[in-house]
């Protein structure tokens, strides 16, 4: 434990060194307080230490600049209080702790000793935490809600005799690292994943992509090219957000899935693959077999086992594990010691209903660790629409009796706070809204919404 000491004259010095406790810390001495958050953070300081008679008008203003520093530091003040009441006082204000002069040594060494015992439960809590940590991850994957440990229990049972997955959830829920989790635990884990984002591809690029094409198959294929497939034989293919697949798409791989051949755009020659096929979705594919944009037989071929991710806001208590195992990463990678948000922001993350779902939260803990300039994350931190806790107090138009709002209304607000939160990004508003990038545009000239 590192023991700053701030006084103008030895007094307290001579008190500190004297005493037995002295063996089990580093003892430093300042004369003022000018400069003192470098110190502080130069030596590493854990208790600081001063006179509340000498420095009666920074005592207070001392406390609050360190605890917004470090709301973990100690602070220890010396002085003659008037009353209980003014002891109570120094407490509530942030003092650690409160010694009366004339100072005695076995109190020093009571005070110094408990607040040691103090920092050391605190550790081992942390430890504790670490330990606990470790039990609630599972393959890179955290979480200790229900709902997650019976899709640990789930990946664990089907990763090793699937022929075919279908993950479902929301954008930001954690389809890939389900899907790399079950390529670790599969026996072709000596083979790598080949993933595919259906998203990213162009629909005239579909076929190509999946199956590869032959030289000359067309103006500007200058060369034999390996589709996906090929790529993932004795492997894993993920077919991410396999939703946007065209139909036309959709029959031939199909006829893969089934067969276990295919032939590149071009060639007449049929080449035998197998794979395995993991694929995801953020939408409704009962509702897409509905309309016409997704084959039956595909979904049905797809689906031998559903994992299905539940949104964020269903497994808040995973909240703070998140934030734990984020910052972590972010502490290296930011070159800062973060060591947790404050409590003002763990209300509001426990409130906030997460429409971008652990990617978001992901997003939003990067950007503050970027800004911050203390160990612990607070509000001012936060992305603007976070900032504004209104949001959370804002009644709701639903329940609003004397204002009743339209579905549309609702949806034209909804949207329109999107598109501002997203820096007018239609892929990403998109897949916040569970929607088509071409339904957004659909909505946002019915609304006549700038974009």
């Amino acid at each position: 434990m590192n023991l700053l000491l701030i006084d103008e004259g030895l007094s307290l010095y001579d008190k500190v060194k004297d005493s037995s406790f002295v063996d089990m810390c580093e003892v430093y001495f300042s004369e003022s307080t000018n400069s003192i958050l470098k110190y502080i953070k130069d030596h590493h300081i854990d208790v600081v230490m001063t006179d509340m008679d000498k420095y009666r008008d920074k005592a207070f203003s001392l406390i609050k600049e360190l605890h917004k520093f470090d709301s973990l530091i100690d602070i220890i003040l010396t002085g003659n209080a008037k009353s209980t009441e003014n002891v109570m006082d120094i407490i509530k204000r942030g003092a650690s702790d409160y010694i009366e002069k004339p100072i005695k040594q076995d109190v020093i060494e009571k005070t110094l000793g408990s607040i040691n015992e103090k920092r050391n439960l605190r550790k081992e809590t942390y430890l504790l935490e670490k330990r606990l940590e470790g039990k609630y991850s599972f393959k890179g994957i955290v979480g200790k809600s229900p709902y997650m440990f019976e899709i640990f229990s789930l990946v664990e049972k089907i990763s090793k005799f699937f022929s075919s997955i279908l993950i479902t959830g929301e954008t930001g829920t954690g389809k890939e690292l389900i899907a790399q989790a079950i390529h670790e635990l599969s026996t072709r884990s000596d083979k790598q994943l080949v993933i595919c984002d259906c998203v990213s591809i162009p629909e005239n690029l579909f076929e190509s992509e999946l199956f590869g094409y032959k030289k000359g198959a067309f103006t500007g294929a200058v060369a034999n090219k390996q589709g996906l497939f090929e790529a993932a034989h004795k492997s894993i293919i993920f077919l991410d957000e396999i939703g946007e697949i065209p139909l036309t798409v959709q029959a031939k791989l199909l006829r893969v899935l089934e067969s276990h051949q295919f032939r590149p755009l071009g060639s007449n020659e049929t080449k035998e693959v197998d794979v395995k096929v993991i694929a995801a979705t953020n939408r409704d594919l009962s509702e897409c077999i509905k309309n016409n944009t997704f084959r039956e037989d595909l979904f049905h071929r797809l689906n031998k086992v559903e994992v299905h991710l539940p949104p964020l806001r269903e497994r808040r208590e995973d909240i703070p594990l998140l934030v734990r195992h984020f910052l972590e990463n972010l502490s290296i990678k930011v070159d800062k010691k973060i060591k947790g948000i404050s409590m003002k922001v763990q209300k509001l993350f426990s409130k906030y209903n997460w429409p971008g779902n652990i990617r978001e939260l992901k997003n939003v803990l990067e950007r503050a660790a970027l800004v911050t300039k203390k160990e612990f994350i607070d509000i001012n931190d936060l992305p603007e629409y976070l900032r504004d806790t209104s949001i959370l107090k804002q009644k709701n138009p639903l329940i609003d009796k004397e204002n009743f709002s339209s579905l549309e209304d609702l949806e034209k607000d909804y949207i329109t706070y999107l598109i501002n939160q997203t820096d007018y990004n239609i892929k990403k508003t998109a897949d916040i809204l569970n929607i088509s990038r071409t339904t957004l545009y659909s909505k946002l000239k019915k609304y006549n919404i700038p974009h």
